[in-house]
């Protein structure tokens, strides 16, 4: 077989598989998704950059179709905390937190491609940016009304201290668990930060300037926020205090000085 004859099989296997996926069959349950809306949110298939392009689009995709879920399900817990309907909280923050972690890992995907494919990809950006997302943008806006519920229904409008929940008064009640999860959305959420750092480390090189003119690394800064600061600090306060209690150097249990 000719190179020639391969080159043009090659190209007529292409194209009917690229017409098969930009136009899929419909039956019900893709009626029901909306597949046809869905599969064509992504360039066709020959206009692509590359062939990464394509793996580009759907990653960032499918992060906002998890983040409209994290939000629609983070309003939910406010309204279930302000009822004190803990179970349900404690229930739904579950959902978050491994919607989180696959977030997690699915930046992993985008790690396939090469430093100069992400070039060639980012030239379609214009001059956007992650910072952009709809999505991380709104859940930005929830950790202050997940604390003011958590605050109202939970803390009693300061009646109780977080002090008492983890320490002075500890039982591992609802307080606890929901204080517990509410820490563990705001860890998950810093690991994600940190991990498209390291992607953008990975692609490009933190000491680039973004498509804004402005340094990359300034992306650490955001990194390195707390949404509940009070739920991290009492950590500290705690080993502090146990520190001058039972003494910051004790005896080594190994009886060698």
């Amino acid at each position: 077989m000719s190179k020639q004859t391969t080159s043009h099989d090659n190209d007529a296997m292409r194209q009917k598989y690229y017409a098969m996926i930009e136009n899929p069959d419909m039956l019900d349950y893709g009626v029901y998704l909306k597949c046809d809306k869905l599969l064509s949110c992504q360039k066709p298939l020959a206009e692509l950059s590359t062939s990464d392009e394509l793996q580009f689009q759907i990653v960032h995709q499918v992060e906002e179709l998890w983040m409209k879920l994290m939000t629609f399900t983070l309003v939910e817990i406010i309204e279930y905390m302000r009822k004190r309907q803990s179970h349900r909280v404690i229930t739904l923050f579950s959902r978050v937190h491994r919607i989180q972690r696959m977030m997690i890992d699915q930046l992993g995907v985008l790690e396939t491609m090469s430093p100069k494919e992400y070039q060639q990809i980012r030239l379609q950006l214009g001059n956007g940016s992650g910072q952009e997302s709809p999505g991380f943008r709104m859940l930005l806006k929830l950790p202050n009304d997940l604390w003011q519920a958590f605050e109202e229904s939970y803390l009693e409008n300061g009646a109780i201290s977080i002090d008492s929940i983890y320490d002075e008064q500890y039982t591992h009640d609802e307080k606890y668990a929901i204080a517990e999860a509410l820490i563990e959305y705001d860890e998950l959420f810093q690991l994600f930060r940190w991990r498209h750092l390291f992607l953008i480390h990975r692609s490009i090189g933190l000491g680039s300037d973004s498509l804004k003119g402005r340094p990359v690394d300034l992306l650490q800064q955001g990194a390195r926020k707390r949404f509940f600061p009070q739920l991290w600090d009492i950590r500290c306060t705690m080993t502090d205090r146990w520190g001058s209690e039972y003494g910051k150097v004790r005896p080594s249990i190994s009886g060698k000085s």
